[in-house]
């Protein structure tokens, strides 16, 4: 895959959906090419910690509006990913493949307590992200002109980002209720 596809689209769908993002926090041991992804928007604040537990614990409450995790999400995650998430925040993370249907309904049943939409995001290798919501939806939320002002993007676009989330019949009716969207 080209290695600008995932932090592009791990950054811009939830910046570009969230209607006014200003702390953003990462999750993980590599941050710097979020970190510069999120560069390109002006007035956000970015703060990185290792994409460990233990680091998500010290996270105030309602203190992010939009958290990008690279944490393995288990129940334990999720709640502090709940806590540490505004009233309109928004969530993306690294998701497992869609075929592990059992897995992964379970990890989305335990999302559903904290978040109103989930959906899963695929990129063109069959990566899969996956956007959990308190409040905005990614494709009925878009602010278009904000996904249109960033400058020197080599994937995302307005296009690309509602396109993302659609899903082949055997996935929508295999997640049927446990999707949120």
């Amino acid at each position: 895959m080209k290695d600008f596809i995932y932090p592009e689209m791990m950054v811009h769908v939830p910046l570009c959906t969230h209607k006014e993002p200003k702390n953003i926090l990462i999750l993980s041991d590599n941050a710097t090419p979020l970190e510069l992804e999120i560069a390109r928007h002006n007035d956000i604040k970015a703060t990185s910690m290792p994409a460990q537990l233990d680091a998500l614990r010290s996270a105030g409450d309602n203190a992010f509006d939009v958290v990008l995790s690279e944490v393995p999400c288990d129940a334990a995650v999720i709640a502090h990913l709940g806590r540490v998430i505004a009233e309109d925040g928004l969530l993306m993370s690294v998701h497992p493949s869609l075929l592990d249907i059992t897995e992964n309904k379970i990890i989305m049943e335990i999302m559903a307590k904290y978040f109103k939409i989930i959906m899963p995001c695929r990129l063109e290798d069959g990566t899969t992200l996956l956007l959990a919501s308190k409040s905005y939806h990614p494709t009925a939320d878009l602010i278009l002109q904000r996904a249109d002002m960033l400058d020197g993007l080599s994937y995302y676009n307005c296009d690309i980002h509602p396109a993302s989330f659609a899903m082949g019949n055997y996935i929508r009716k295999e997640y049927l209720g446990v999707i949120k969207n």
